[in-house]
């Protein structure tokens, strides 16, 4: 027997047993990752393997969430910020690597005059604070190589999870993130806050009542020039997001683009990912960068020669109904940002960018008129209902606070998640799977079913707010 054979063989033995067993086959090793991500569907683990089904979970209510938060440097804040203007929730604990991040962050507690959070610092610090603190969910706001290790430590202390994106880096990262959601019953939420963007709310909901018939094909992007952020000393920590470019050919950053286009599609609700194709460009900016300011400043010179990755990828998808989508990374060119946002479909086509958003029936964009008729007739009620209060909240034009205000709502009320941890792993999932498509000249790559055949029966995600939509603002000045 030929070795290759009798490996494939060895594993498909290992798989079998582990689905027999409940776990997902092949979800412990970093060899495993090769075969669920391409070699062969049939070592997929099936439906058995699943301890327990997190779409459509209803954790018990919480009346009052508490919170804490780590991470209080780009984005931190930020969410510490909106999180004070929430009835129903108190932050309990704020923690950071450096000590004054924790100090500066407890001032928006102050100034709203809430009570004081405890504050914890240093290399293990969200440890000891997940370890101690009477806490129902843990924020993450840090660097993306530490989002899944904190999840799952938060879920295996008893703690809903909800993280900023991506929420897992590697494919075995993906699997922790779903084993340990489905054997705690804890949330993972991935924050894709562009999911409660308003455009991409209405087509959503345009989507659910019918009005883009079926849909064949949808686009989505992340393309942001943060070529002179990624750059600057004083912007993210220790350089690190423009390491994350070192070594990496794909896309980085996918979830922006996908996960809006992921739920109008109903990935994981009815329908999957199957496979992907990913094509990256040369670098053409970032080494060029890295030469000049190091001719100024010998900070830069450790930047120089390095493998950056292609300034543009472009990775398509196809799933399992035969539909396709489309995405599409650069944060390097000098160009408007864009998340792309477009659907068509057998009924309608509606398009975000270049702004201003547009709609079609037909061969022509609707009027002004119409579109106002769109959207006073099909905003989702989530947004009718905070949408206002958001705008002077803030956050990305008031879709982070919705997100936030979302979230806490239905911890409260006992509803299910609008993003579950099999949202964060399929959307995740395209960073390393696009790295490998691009390693191997462009070839596809199949993309595990994270939901393990659930996706044939799991709902689509509910707009409405039944049962919710009792949570109280404190005054949003």
């Amino acid at each position: 027997m030929k070795p290759n054979r009798r490996k494939f063989l060895q594993q498909l033995a290992i798989g079998s047993s582990a689905v027999a067993m409940g776990l997902p086959a092949f979800s412990k090793s970093p060899a495993s990752n090769e075969i669920l991500s391409n070699e062969s569907p049939l070592l997929y683990p099936n439906t058995s393997g699943a301890r327990f089904n997190m779409s459509g979970y209803a954790a018990p209510k919480i009346d009052k969430v508490k919170i804490g938060f780590i991470g209080l440097g780009m984005r931190g804040p930020g969410a510490v910020g909106r999180m004070a203007f929430i009835e129903g929730v108190e932050i309990k604990a704020l923690c950071d690597k450096l000590p004054q991040r924790a100090s500066a962050a407890q001032k928006i507690l102050e100034k709203k005059g809430l009570p004081k959070a405890k504050e914890y610092s240093g290399e293990n610090g969200w440890k000891e604070m997940i370890e101690k603190e009477d806490l129902d969910l843990v924020y993450i706001c840090t660097p993306w190589h530490l989002h899944t290790p904190m999840a799952v430590f938060a879920m295996e202390h008893g703690k809903h999870a909800a993280t900023e994106v991506p929420a897992a880096l590697t494919v075995e990262e993906c699997w922790q993130l779903v084993e340990t959601s489905e054997r705690t019953r804890k949330h993972c939420m991935m924050l894709e806050n562009c999911c409660y963007d308003f455009f991409e709310m209405l087509t959503l909901n345009m989507v659910r009542q019918g009005l883009f018939g079926e849909l064949i094909h949808a686009e989505g992007a992340y393309i942001h020039d943060l070529l002179g952020l990624n750059f600057d000393k004083k912007g993210y920590e220790n350089m690190w997001r423009l390491k994350e470019n070192i070594d990496f050919n794909g896309n980085l950053y996918p979830t922006h683009g996908l996960g809006p286009i992921a739920q109008c599609m109903n990935i994981n609700r009815g329908d999957k990912m199957d496979y992907l194709v990913s094509m990256s460009s040369n670098d053409f900016m970032m080494g060029a960068e890295a030469k000049k300011r190091a001719e100024k400043d010998d900070f830069y010179n450790q930047f120089v020669g390095k493998n950056y990755r292609g300034n543009m990828n472009t990775t398509t998808i196809r799933t399992n109904k035969g539909k396709t989508m489309m995405l599409q990374h650069d944060v390097t060119s000098p160009r408007p940002y864009s998340r792309i946002h477009l659907l068509s479909g057998t009924k309608a086509f509606a398009c975000k960018y270049p702004e201003p958003e547009r709609i079609a029936f037909g061969e022509e964009w609707v009027k002004e008129a119409e579109m106002k008729k769109l959207y006073d007739n099909y905003t989702p009620p989530l947004i009718k209902h905070v949408g206002e209060i958001a705008k002077k909240v803030g956050g990305h034009g008031g879709m982070d606070f919705m997100m936030d205000w979302r979230l806490i709502d239905c911890l409260r009320n006992g509803l299910p998640l609008d993003q579950d941890v099999y949202d964060a792993a399929a959307w995740s999932c395209i960073v390393p799977l696009s790295k490998k498509s691009v390693a191997k000249r462009s070839s596809s790559i199949d993309i595990p079913d994270f939901t393990r055949g659930n996706w044939t029966g799991n709902k689509p995600v509910n707009l409405t707010l039944d049962g919710g939509g009792n949570t109280k603002v404190r005054d949003s000045k």
